[in-house]
Protein backbone atom coordinates (compact mmCIF):
# COMPACT_ATOMS: atom_id res chain seq x y z
CA UNK A 1 0.00 0.00 0.00
CA UNK A 2 1.68 3.29 -0.89
CA UNK A 3 1.96 5.79 2.09
CA UNK A 4 2.29 9.37 1.00
CA UNK A 5 3.71 10.14 4.60
CA UNK A 6 6.71 6.98 4.18
CA UNK A 7 7.47 8.47 0.74
CA UNK A 8 8.21 12.17 2.00
CA UNK A 9 9.75 10.86 5.07
CA UNK A 10 12.55 9.51 3.03
CA UNK A 11 12.89 11.96 0.92
CA UNK A 12 13.43 14.77 3.29
CA UNK A 13 16.04 12.33 4.87
CA UNK A 14 17.68 12.09 1.36
CA UNK A 15 17.92 15.63 1.02
CA UNK A 16 19.15 16.03 4.48
CA UNK A 17 21.97 13.23 3.68
CA UNK A 18 22.90 15.19 0.58
CA UNK A 19 22.58 18.85 1.97
CA UNK A 20 25.35 17.73 4.88
CA UNK A 21 27.73 16.33 2.32
CA UNK A 22 27.71 19.53 0.73
CA UNK A 23 28.35 21.98 3.74
CA UNK A 24 31.97 21.26 4.02
CA UNK A 25 32.17 22.63 0.49
CA UNK A 26 30.09 25.61 1.09
CA UNK A 27 31.58 26.35 4.14
CA UNK A 28 35.12 26.87 2.66
CA UNK A 29 33.90 28.57 -0.25
CA UNK A 30 32.27 31.07 2.04
CA UNK A 31 35.51 31.21 3.89
CA UNK A 32 37.24 32.69 0.87
CA UNK A 33 34.42 35.26 0.02
CA UNK A 34 34.16 36.72 3.51
CA UNK A 35 37.43 36.04 4.93
CA UNK A 36 36.55 35.98 8.61
CA UNK A 37 34.52 32.91 10.03
CA UNK A 38 31.64 34.68 11.64
CA UNK A 39 30.50 36.10 8.18
CA UNK A 40 30.98 32.89 6.76
CA UNK A 41 29.62 30.87 9.33
CA UNK A 42 26.65 33.59 8.80
CA UNK A 43 26.50 32.67 5.10
CA UNK A 44 26.39 29.42 5.13
CA UNK A 45 23.73 29.64 7.43
CA UNK A 46 21.81 31.62 5.19
CA UNK A 47 22.13 29.31 2.03
CA UNK A 48 21.07 26.46 3.97
CA UNK A 49 18.01 27.97 5.47
CA UNK A 50 17.05 29.59 1.90
CA UNK A 51 17.91 25.76 0.51
CA UNK A 52 15.70 24.05 2.97
CA UNK A 53 12.68 26.42 2.30
CA UNK A 54 12.98 26.04 -1.38
CA UNK A 55 14.42 22.36 -1.56
CA UNK A 56 10.52 21.84 -3.55
CA UNK A 57 12.11 23.97 -6.61
CA UNK A 58 15.31 21.61 -6.59
CA UNK A 59 15.08 19.04 -9.24
CA UNK A 60 16.36 15.88 -7.91
CA UNK A 61 18.25 15.23 -11.08
CA UNK A 62 19.91 18.42 -11.71
CA UNK A 63 23.38 19.30 -9.56
CA UNK A 64 22.58 19.96 -5.63
CA UNK A 65 26.48 21.75 -5.15
CA UNK A 66 25.62 23.96 -8.15
CA UNK A 67 22.47 24.54 -6.92
CA UNK A 68 23.84 25.29 -3.52
CA UNK A 69 26.55 27.27 -4.46
CA UNK A 70 24.33 29.66 -6.68
CA UNK A 71 22.50 30.24 -3.95
CA UNK A 72 25.46 31.10 -1.90
CA UNK A 73 26.83 33.47 -4.82
CA UNK A 74 23.20 35.65 -5.24
CA UNK A 75 23.04 35.94 -1.08
CA UNK A 76 26.58 36.93 -1.56
CA UNK A 77 26.22 39.58 -3.85
CA UNK A 78 22.86 40.64 -2.41
CA UNK A 79 24.88 41.22 1.07
CA UNK A 80 27.69 43.07 -0.87
CA UNK A 81 24.88 45.83 -2.20
CA UNK A 82 23.17 46.31 0.89
CA UNK A 83 26.92 47.34 2.17
CA UNK A 84 27.67 50.27 0.32
CA UNK A 85 31.45 49.89 0.33
CA UNK A 86 31.40 46.01 0.44
CA UNK A 87 32.48 44.05 3.05
CA UNK A 88 35.12 44.50 5.74
CA UNK A 89 37.89 42.56 5.93
CA UNK A 90 39.70 41.25 8.62
CA UNK A 91 42.28 38.29 8.63
CA UNK A 92 42.12 34.92 9.37
CA UNK A 93 41.09 33.67 12.76
CA UNK A 94 42.18 30.38 12.75
CA UNK A 95 45.96 30.37 12.71
CA UNK A 96 46.23 26.60 12.87
CA UNK A 97 46.02 26.75 9.28
CA UNK A 98 49.78 28.28 9.11
CA UNK A 99 50.78 25.44 11.54
CA UNK A 100 50.08 23.01 8.94
CA UNK A 101 51.50 24.72 5.95
CA UNK A 102 55.21 24.80 5.09
CA UNK A 103 55.79 28.82 4.47
CA UNK A 104 53.77 30.62 7.02
CA UNK A 105 54.63 34.28 5.24
CA UNK A 106 53.02 32.73 1.97
CA UNK A 107 50.56 32.14 3.64
CA UNK A 108 50.22 35.30 4.76
CA UNK A 109 50.95 36.82 1.63
CA UNK A 110 48.05 34.75 -0.47
CA UNK A 111 45.47 36.00 2.80
CA UNK A 112 46.49 39.77 2.03
CA UNK A 113 46.39 39.04 -1.97
CA UNK A 114 42.77 37.60 -1.94
CA UNK A 115 41.81 40.66 0.89
CA UNK A 116 43.04 43.00 -1.86
CA UNK A 117 40.93 41.28 -4.80
CA UNK A 118 37.72 42.72 -5.62
CA UNK A 119 34.64 39.85 -4.29
CA UNK A 120 33.38 38.65 -7.65
CA UNK A 121 37.43 37.63 -8.47
CA UNK A 122 37.66 35.78 -4.93
CA UNK A 123 35.00 34.17 -6.32
CA UNK A 124 35.87 32.93 -9.36
CA UNK A 125 39.84 31.86 -7.47
CA UNK A 126 37.61 30.32 -5.01
CA UNK A 127 35.31 28.30 -6.96
CA UNK A 128 37.97 27.18 -9.40
CA UNK A 129 40.84 26.75 -7.10
CA UNK A 130 39.89 25.84 -3.31
CA UNK A 131 36.66 24.00 -4.85
CA UNK A 132 38.05 22.46 -8.00
CA UNK A 133 35.21 23.30 -9.85
CA UNK A 134 34.56 22.92 -13.99
CA UNK A 135 33.88 25.94 -15.92
CA UNK A 136 31.39 24.80 -17.02
CA UNK A 137 29.83 24.52 -13.42
CA UNK A 138 31.44 27.98 -12.25
CA UNK A 139 29.22 29.22 -15.71
CA UNK A 140 25.85 28.03 -14.14
CA UNK A 141 26.55 29.07 -10.85
CA UNK A 142 27.44 32.71 -11.49
CA UNK A 143 25.18 32.80 -14.65
CA UNK A 144 28.24 33.87 -17.02
CA UNK A 145 29.40 31.97 -20.58
CA UNK A 146 32.21 29.75 -20.15
CA UNK A 147 34.38 31.81 -21.94
CA UNK A 148 33.90 34.96 -19.49
CA UNK A 149 34.49 32.48 -16.66
CA UNK A 150 37.58 31.58 -18.27
CA UNK A 151 38.90 35.01 -18.92
CA UNK A 152 37.64 36.74 -15.50
CA UNK A 153 39.44 34.17 -14.13
CA UNK A 154 42.52 34.43 -15.76
CA UNK A 155 42.53 38.34 -14.52
CA UNK A 156 41.77 37.43 -11.33
CA UNK A 157 44.97 35.54 -11.13
CA UNK A 158 47.09 37.39 -12.57
CA UNK A 159 45.73 40.48 -10.16
CA UNK A 160 46.25 37.50 -7.47
CA UNK A 161 49.91 37.61 -8.59
CA UNK A 162 51.01 41.02 -8.98
CA UNK A 163 49.57 41.43 -5.25
CA UNK A 164 51.44 38.41 -3.89
CA UNK A 165 53.96 39.78 -5.98
CA UNK A 166 55.25 36.25 -7.61
CA UNK A 167 55.72 36.34 -11.44
CA UNK A 168 53.84 34.76 -13.97
CA UNK A 169 54.03 31.61 -14.99
CA UNK A 170 55.46 31.29 -18.90
CA UNK A 171 53.30 30.29 -21.48
CA UNK A 172 55.50 27.49 -23.58
CA UNK A 173 54.56 27.96 -26.85
CA UNK A 174 54.59 25.43 -29.32
CA UNK A 175 56.72 25.84 -32.09
CA UNK A 176 56.10 23.51 -35.51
Amino acid sequence: MFNRNRVAEMANKDWETLIVDQIPGLRRYARALCLEQDGADELVQDCLERAWSRFHTWKPDSNLRAWLFTIMHNLFLNSIRRQNNGPGFVSFEDRDISAHHHDPLALRDLENGLARLAPQQRELIALAGLEQMPYSEISKILDIPVGTVMSRLSRSREKLRQFMSIEPTPTIKKVK
